[in-house]
């Protein structure tokens, strides 16, 4: 076998494999990654369940979007709606949002409140303020608007993006808490504002994900079994010139 041809039979061989080798290791390596993932979210989604299941706690300084807590106040006549969803009722599909109100707590800066959804034009019937509360909820912090993200309508007291202080600021508000606090529980007679019923759970899709990248490593593994099995006999059959 002359040196140059077996030079070209070392690349043809190491170039796939080294490749395979270094493919191989990506996918273990983000198989093995979602799988520490699936470990962390887990013990996530198990601290949600025990908050949930567990008494609220006073509202802290920094609360987390993962905990139930509650906060008394009284609420001010000072109300608007945010987002825009569409919920079975009675009448049928029905186009609406969440009702946010100011709450003025015993301490501490006003905060708004999103009590529920409710159908649009109903707004009008809960402008108005109410006697000593006690709301339970979870936060939510700021957001920002995206791209399709439609326009803010303060004007018709109707926005888009959930943010404290640009909702505050313009319903007059010299200053609001940092977050929105969103009720939970049963809805009121009549069935709205209708709050959220549990915790806000992110997504766990870790252990799908490790399963595709295993299954990718996998059927790598096998493809590279069956061109080095075609790479040997080709090889085998040409025999040393």
């Amino acid at each position: 076998m002359t040196a140059p041809r077996r030079q070209r039979k070392r690349r043809n061989f190491l170039v796939p494999t080294l490749s395979t080798a270094v493919m191989l290791a990506v996918l273990l390596g983000l198989g093995v990654w979602q799988l520490r993932r699936l470990a962390w979210k887990d013990g996530i989604l198990a601290a949600i369940a025990a908050a949930e299941a567990a008494p609220p706690v006073a509202l802290p300084a920094a609360p987390t979007p993962f905990e139930k807590v509650v906060v008394h106040g009284r609420y001010l006549p000072v109300i608007a709606l945010y987002g825009a969803e569409v919920r079975e009722t009675a009448r049928g599909p029905t186009m609406g949002g969440q009702l946010l109100q100011v709450l003025v707590p015993a301490a501490g800066p006003p905060l708004l409140v999103a009590r529920g959804w409710i159908p649009d034009g109903a707004l009008a019937a809960f402008a108005e303020a109410a006697p000593a509360v006690s709301v339970i909820g979870f936060v939510r912090l700021p957001a920002r608007p995206g791209w399709f993200t439609p326009r803010d309508d303060p004007g018709r007291l109707r926005f888009y993006t959930l943010d404290p202080a640009r909702i505050g600021a313009a319903l007059g508000l010299k200053t609001v808490a940092p977050f929105t606090l969103m009720a939970m529980g049963p809805p009121p007679p009549g069935g709205i504002p209708a709050p959220a019923e549990n915790l806000p759970r992110p997504p766990n899709n870790h252990l799908s994900y490790a399963l595709t990248w295993f299954g990718l490593a996998i059927a790598l593994a096998v493809i590279y079994g069956l061109w080095l099995r075609r790479y040997w006999r080709q090889e085998g059959a040409g025999g040393d010139e």
